[in-house]
């Protein structure tokens, strides 16, 4: 296993630009239904946290229509202008409602949402490339969602791809903050195990 992040993280996204276009839309097709089961009891109402699939990432506009369709407000992040820092938030209203926000990365038009209400999300699903059994996530390497997550109350998701939940440990950062389930399209909604 190659120690570095950087290293780890270029490995594992060159086997993600490869992946097939069946296989990348069968994942986006599997990790909708998963939305139906899910791991923690949500009331119509309810706030999740989700994002907005790009470059390859497991999810996709179907994963948000389906949390929509059973009645939970969905809130996605927003990149803010300047160094990386907490995210701000805004409320999914469907694809049409999404713009090209910082980086070229689609976000939610409309009013923006402070980072704090973040709090309110009682499920907070997070893109990451890679995460191992114990929760840990690999990043894109910016840590937004570092900063963003840390002493949020809702439970943490890393939504992978099924070659992305690794057996070994990750390399691991004191500002890390770990996931309690690790969704991939097979195998569902796996919980992480403590060290």
């Amino acid at each position: 296993m190659p120690a570095d992040k950087n290293d780890l993280r270029a490995g594992l996204l060159a086997a993600r630009a490869a992946m097939s276009p069946f296989a990348e839309s069968q994942a986006i097709g599997d990790l909708a239904e998963w939305m139906y089961a899910l791991p923690v009891e949500l009331a119509e109402g309810d706030t999740v946290a989700a994002y907005v699939a790009t470059r390859r990432e497991p999810g996709g506009t179907p994963m948000l229509d389906a949390l929509a369709d059973r009645g939970l407000r969905v809130i996605l992040p927003i990149v803010p202008e300047g160094p990386p820092q907490r995210l701000e938030w805004g409320v999914y209203r469907g694809e049409r409602h999404l713009g090209e926000g910082r980086w070229n990365l689609l976000e939610p038009t409309g009013m923006r949402l402070d980072p704090d209400t973040l709090v309110d999300a009682k499920l907070i699903l997070v893109p990451a490339v890679a995460a191992d059994r114990r929760g840990v996530r690999l990043g894109r390497g910016a840590g937004y969602y570092d900063r963003t997550l840390a002493g949020m109350p809702g439970a943490i998701v890393a939504v992978v791809h099924d070659g992305e939940l690794v057996e070994h440990d990750l390399p691991e950062d004191p500002t890390d903050v770990r996931a309690h389930w690790i969704l991939t399209p097979s195998r569902g909604f796996v919980p992480a195990t403590a060290d």
